[in-house]
């Protein structure tokens, strides 16, 4: 079978091309013929690692998101699951041979949800790490719910920083969904438009507005949950807006290692600091976003595709070097490895 591997950590030219045996499913595990593979930041960090030009054996095979068929079963696994769509969540985290960059992929039967008739192997290949992410900040506030749905986040304000980024797409669908108020922050009259046809109730163009200014306008009492993609440069914004009892959930670094927060306009409000990581977060959360992100594909809330503010671009397993590279260089939208015909 063909699949996409690299020996060495570095730019996207170690990702090599290659024929590998057909795997098969030990004890607990599937085996899913791949139709999509999503491409996520995750995949092209992993790949360059902390020190380029450092061997990786075995090799690695990247991308942690897919969508396919279930085509075979390991020992204790329930055979009814063959033949079933699905999509794939962690599948490269610490299983060398695992990721979905590749025609097959055999990975524990947990780490594959069921892809409803109505759903695209597009939109299955682009839940995993974004949608995950995305729920996990959703969830981590002082007295707010810790699963989503319709009426979930009534009453409550969400800001999303960076709406037009795929995880910042995942927030506003995922809140919209369980009824919130939606305030994103864009940096382009163009991304704004993605983000409002993500379901954002209110864009802030942060080049051209005060944000703290016009979130206070809309939110007077602050909000809840802040969903932050640039930590450092905004702590000093999310102090300015959060509520009382309020959470910052930040899922990413900007680049930057250090950030300075001014405490005592925390410390009044309570404010929590949430640090989220999908690989590490706790197990007791899993099943719950799992579970939620699953009923918001069955019933037709999360959406992908230009109209729902998340462009696709789609490139053949041959071409993984450029797909990592077109989410390294921070493409607009949703990055996927054609495998088998849709």
């Amino acid at each position: 079978m063909r699949a996409v591997e690299y020996s060495v950590t570095g730019e996207p030219d170690v990702l090599t091309l290659v024929d590998r045996p057909m795997p098969e499913p030990g004890p607990g595990e599937v085996r899913v013929r791949v139709h999509r593979s999503g491409v996520n930041p995750t995949d092209w960090k992993s790949r360059r690692g902390s020190e380029p030009g450092t061997p990786v054996h075995p090799a690695q095979v990247p991308n942690q998101d897919g969508s396919g068929v279930v085509d075979a079963v390991g020992q204790g696994v329930d055979t009814a699951l063959t033949g079933r769509r699905v999509w794939l969540w962690e599948a490269a985290y610490q299983r060398p041979s695992g990721g979905t960059a590749q025609e097959y992929a055999v990975v524990p039967v947990r780490h594959v949800a069921p892809l409803p008739d109505n759903a695209s192997y597009d939109l299955g290949a682009a839940l995993g790490v974004p949608f995950l992410t995305a729920h996990r900040c959703l969830t981590v506030t002082e007295n707010g719910p810790d699963r989503l749905g319709p009426g979930r986040l009534a009453g409550r304000t969400v800001l999303v920083a960076g709406g037009a980024g795929a995880v910042g797409n995942a927030a506003i669908q995922l809140a919209r969904w369980s009824d919130a108020t939606v305030i994103t922050t864009v940096s382009s009259p163009e991304k704004g438009n993605l983000a409002a046809l993500a379901g954002a109730d209110h864009v802030i163009d942060y080049k051209q507005q005060d944000v703290a200014a016009e979130v206070r306008a809309i939110a007077p009492h602050g909000v809840n949950t802040i969903v932050e993609v640039s930590p450092a440069a905004n702590a000093g914004i999310d102090a300015a807006v959060i509520a009382p009892d309020g959470a910052v959930a930040v899922y990413a670094t900007d680049g930057g290692a250090t950030m300075e927060l001014p405490v005592r306009a925390l410390m009044v409000p309570n404010a929590r600091w949430q640090f989220v990581l999908l690989y590490t977060a706790p197990d007791s959360w899993r099943p719950r976003g799992l579970a939620d992100v699953s009923a918001a594909v069955e019933a037709g809330a999360i959406r992908i595709g230009p109209e729902a503010g998340l462009p696709l671009h789609h490139y053949p397993l041959e071409q993984a070097a450029e797909a990592h590279a077109a989410v390294e260089q921070s493409i607009v939208g949703k990055v996927l490895l054609d495998i088998a015909p849709a």
